[in-house]
């Protein structure tokens, strides 16, 4: 079988099942697994797919956003151990921004006790944050339908008002070289600000964001730590761990 034959059948598979493993695909083309895993180097190199520990998957649209509900129901214990690591990095007297999302809501309860000030622009927070009994500001701005994130220029305005210690910040792709993406470019905006008032900057992410590339940029690799579980695939760690501290939770 030819290279480009075995990459289109390769690709194939992919659609047909989203995730493959290196075993698989040997399984279907015939081919050794060093042979499959040059072309799956090659393919991702060409941005058609993206490697994950012991296979490879089709990467997401640039645009595709899911919402907060479908958020909630995936990866909940990955979440949990990525938030439990991320506010072992809070300390009393810090002033921290919460950025929205499933990931950084598993932090609030965590936060019990502790002496400090929290900003957000999660919706969901608010109420969780009052509970908690942790001092909150919320940031004014429009209404995100679907993830209920306060996003657009009125956001980053308010965001503005404010210096933070350290800012937690979820995201939708995490590549070496194209950096920190998310599909909405209002909502790239809001976590620019929010990173550009930090002293440190942390994003929570579970090992499917790796080798994703979004609609809206961010900010460059090296410009915050990335807390994370294990899942990652070797040469993803690799490259991210060359420009920035990995920070990766075992389950």
């Amino acid at each position: 079988m030819l290279t480009i034959e075995r990459q289109e059948l390769i690709i194939g598979l992919l659609k047909a099942k989203e995730i493959v493993s290196v075993r698989q695909i040997c399984e279907s083309t015939g081919a050794s697994e060093s042979t499959i895993r040059r072309d799956l180097t090659e393919l991702e190199n060409k941005q058609l797919i993206k490697r994950v520990h012991g296979g490879a998957s089709l990467l997401k649209k640039k645009l595709e956003e899911p919402t907060l509900l479908e958020k909630t129901a995936q990866f909940q214990i990955e979440k949990e151990a990525i938030a439990s690591k991320a506010a072992t990095f809070i300390e009393d007297g810090d002033s921290i921004y919460l950025d929205a999302g499933t990931s950084t809501m598993q932090m609030i309860p965590l936060l019990q006790g502790k002496s400090v000030v929290v900003v957000t622009n999660g919706i969901p927070h608010v109420q969780l944050l009052i509970e908690y009994g942790i001092e909150t500001y919320v940031i004014s701005g429009k209404a995100k339908k679907g993830t209920a994130a306060l996003i657009g220029t009125k956001a980053v305005d308010a965001i503005k008002e404010f210096r933070f210690d350290k800012c937690f910040l979820g995201i939708n792709g995490i590549h070496a070289s194209q950096g920190f993406t998310t599909p909405d470019p209002e909502e790239a905006n809001v976590k620019q600000a929010a990173i550009k008032q930090s002293q440190a900057s942390f994003i929570l992410a579970d090992p499917t964001k790796f080798g994703e590339v979004s609609f809206a940029s961010v900010a460059n690799i090296e410009n915050a730590t990335i807390i994370t579980t294990d899942g990652i695939s070797t040469e993803q760690h690799e490259k991210i761990a060359k420009l920035t501290t990995l920070e990766v939770v075992s389950q």
